[in-house]
């Protein structure tokens, strides 16, 4: 036996005796264990047979496939932020890096909305889209987790309510004044649409419990957490406003075009599939969502939303 066999066969005893198991064990299992393929790695079988369509229209499936790649991008971009949030021994290049992975991800989102707004029928849409009534991309779980771990909870809080929340502000009470409860919650009188309804019967537990784990450990606190000397860095700096760019501008504004062509298309109610009032909830000029607002100048933050590049 050579002594790159004998390393590894070292490396595997000692592997193995960390967990309490026998190495000759697990080596025999090897025997009969199958050749790995590109099909069971990837389960491109279960992942092909996802996409189930409401209608006949062939567009349908262009829609269906497309808010699945979304949410599998959301997770890729949850994972990443996992990674920053709960790190013990977070350096700047670490951050800076991830950062970065997170934007080219967002990235990805925002230059693929031309496959919405430009790879569908519009007679087509406006059909199918009854199908999915009251349902919504408001309803993504995923989205809103990504925002809870990226910044402060007041920085998600409703513009008009903001002066009367702090981080002493009962995470319940907050919840209920959150940007995207303009969606479908009169504030006059508390009544919610079926919206916003199903969307807390279905995640407010979770999305409770995720703003109080992330509410001292979120991006913008991992960022302050870091030496000064760290937090002037310029390459972090850029990271940092980039994201906070691209999710709540670029993104968003890409996701307006392409609803606004369909939506006012002519070919329909020109109302959201969840009756939701979509611009003001859309359009980052109302909500003005900011994740690292201390990252911007007054004069970037007098104009936010007002422009699509800084």
């Amino acid at each position: 036996m050579n002594t790159a066999h004998e390393e590894i066969l070292e490396k595997l005893e000692e592997k193995f005796q960390a967990i309490n198991q026998k190495t000759e064990t697990h080596l025999e299992g090897l025997l009969w264990a199958k050749p790995i393929t590109y099909w069971d790695y990837i389960q491109t079988d279960a992942l092909l047979n996802l996409q189930t369509q409401r209608t006949t229209l062939p567009d349908e499936m262009v829609f269906i496939m497309y808010h699945q790649v979304n949410e599998l991008l959301f997770k890729m971009i949850l994972w990443e932020i996992e990674q920053i949030c709960h790190s013990s021994t977070l350096t700047t290049s670490v951050f800076t890096d991830k950062l970065m992975r997170i934007s080219r991800y967002f990235d990805m989102l925002t230059t693929s909305f031309t496959i919405m707004k430009d790879g569908m029928e519009a007679e087509q849409y406006m059909k199918f889209r009854n199908t999915l009534t009251p349902a919504s991309g408001f309803q993504s779980a995923q989205y809103r987790l990504i925002e809870f771990a990226s910044t402060d909870l007041i920085n998600l809080i409703d513009y008009r309510f903001r002066a009367t929340i702090d981080r002493n502000t009962p995470y319940e009470h907050a919840f209920e004044h959150l940007y995207w409860q303009a969606a479908g919650k009169d504030y006059q009188t508390g009544e919610k649409s079926y919206l916003i309804l199903a969307f807390e019967k279905k995640y407010k537990q979770e999305f409770l419990r995720f703003m109080e784990e992330y509410n001292t450990i979120n991006l913008w606190r991992k960022f302050k957490q870091l030496p000064q000397e760290d937090q002037q860095n310029k390459e972090l700096i850029s990271a940092m406003r980039h994201y906070d760019y691209t999710v709540n501008i670029t993104w968003v504004m890409g996701h307006y075009y392409a609803a606004k062509k369909y939506i006012e298309s002519g070919q329909g109610s020109g109302e959201a599939t969840g009756g939701s009032d979509w611009k003001k909830y859309m359009l980052p000029k109302y909500q003005r969502r900011i994740f690292f607002p201390e990252l911007w100048s007054a004069e970037e933050l007098a104009v936010w939303g007002e422009k699509e590049s800084v």
